[in-house]
């Protein structure tokens, strides 16, 4: 959680940094798959559309059984000819990594960028990402991803800063091990180098992940960036049972990647050791929800010596210095991204702290339950364009917005 800020230096070089004079030298692919997206497309097509680089291919992906979403791609090729393409996946059964290998086989650019249906882009962004590759010779880039929305609901505080402590910290730790489950989106791969690996594992629930580990095996170079000015916007799933099947989805990835064994091909002792223990996260979080009614029965029954029950308490010592350093980083996020944090969001995080961590296991045992059974259906997370309204009367202005200023 900490990595990022070591030091006010090292903190400086998670950004960006400057424009590269190289930046025209790259075409992009950007690749944005879509199912029943009807409500956030369009948006997003546009927002990419208007990205500040002069080559750069936008691919929307629809399926052959969605005309809903197809009509919107189509509307959004129009508006942007020779800007948009629309792809049509014909895969059965349908999910992102099939759809994204349909239009990996058509692109043309020298890197493949990954897009969600609803992503707020900043304008500036591939050129930052242009100078990423050019200064560090990358062979991958990972820019920045920020849920938005702190205030719609209790959890979102905590879902918003999952997402600021995975992507502003712990993935440059991942990138300075050399093992990386890189991010769902906003992640620009160069495109002979995902040809060479056969692009995503068409069976995976987590096919960010699992290309992050098939590439960190073959040893690829990884940059990773994070700007508050960049970074790519979402929002939090929308109700607990939205939440649940995501987090259900992305445990049961990790589960497969885990049992595929590609990372016990990486080339150090302690690169293996960092794979196991990451990949294994949906074990030890299914543990924790199972033995939360065990420990409820042993507190009520159990009759142990006093020693005993103070050992008990021990576990509370880092939880409570994990919830120092979360309000830390919510009056951080509060201030990066101008949102007014009012003193009963601190509340609020303390008190959500135990029911969010029930949902998160909860979610882990469900993903444990159905990976053993063999069920691996795609469970979609809806979208509501919640990230596109300013979070706070003091909130930032979303990136269309930016465009616009940028241009005036």
């Amino acid at each position: 959680m900490l990595h990022a800020w070591r030091t006010p230096e090292h903190l400086l070089a998670t950004r960006f940094g400057a424009r590269s004079s190289e930046e025209r030298a790259l075409r992009f692919s950007l690749l944005v798959p879509a199912r029943h997206e009807e409500e956030v497309l369009g948006d997003t097509l546009d927002a990419l559309s208007a990205l500040h680089h002069p080559d750069v291919e936008v691919v929307a992906i629809v399926g052959d059984d969605d005309p809903g979403t197809a009509a919107v791609a189509h509307a959004a090729a129009d508006r942007h000819p020779g800007r948009v393409r629309v792809v049509v996946d014909d895969s059965v059964p349908k999910n992102k990594p099939k759809a994204l290998n349909t239009a990996l086989r058509q692109v043309t650019g020298d890197v493949v960028g990954v897009f969600d249906a609803e992503d707020e882009v900043h304008p500036d962004l591939l050129a930052h990402i242009a100078g990423r590759f050019h200064d560090t010779d990358a062979d991958i880039v990972q820019g920045g991803v920020q849920l938005m929305n702190v205030h719609t609901t209790w959890w979102s505080m905590r879902n918003c800063l999952e997402y600021y402590f995975w992507f502003r910290s712990r993935l440059h730790f991942h990138a300075g091990q050399r093992f990386i489950p890189l991010g769902g989106n906003t992640v620009f791969v160069r495109t002979d180098l995902l040809r060479e690996a056969g692009g995503w594992d068409p069976e995976c629930l987590a096919e960010d992940c699992e290309i992050g580990v098939r590439l960190s095996v073959e040893e690829a170079r990884v940059a990773v960036a994070y700007d508050p000015e960049l970074v790519t916007r979402e929002e939090t799933p929308g109700s607990l049972c939205s939440l649940v099947k995501q987090r259900t989805r992305w445990n049961q990835g990790f589960l497969q990647v885990l049992g595929k064994g590609v990372w016990r091909d990486l080339p150090t002792r302690r690169q293996r050791l960092l794979a196991r223990y990451t990949l294994s996260m949906p074990f030890l979080q299914a543990f924790t929800g199972l033995m939360i009614p065990v420990s409820l029965v042993v507190a009520l029954s159990a009759r142990v010596p006093t020693w005993v029950s103070l050992l008990t308490f021990l576990p509370l010592v880092p939880t409570l210095v994990t919830l120092a350093v979360e309000a830390a980083g919510l009056h951080e996020f509060g201030r990066v991204y101008d949102v007014r944090v009012r003193w009963r969001d601190y509340v609020v995080l303390v008190l959500g702290t135990f029911p969010y961590q029930v949902v998160l296991a909860g979610a882990a045992v469900r993903a444990v339950w159905r990976e053993r059974r063999g069920q691996r259906g795609w469970e979609k997370t809806e979208h509501a364009n919640l990230h596109r309204v300013t979070p706070s009367p003091a909130g930032p202005a979303p990136a269309s917005e930016l465009a616009a200023r940028s241009t005036s």
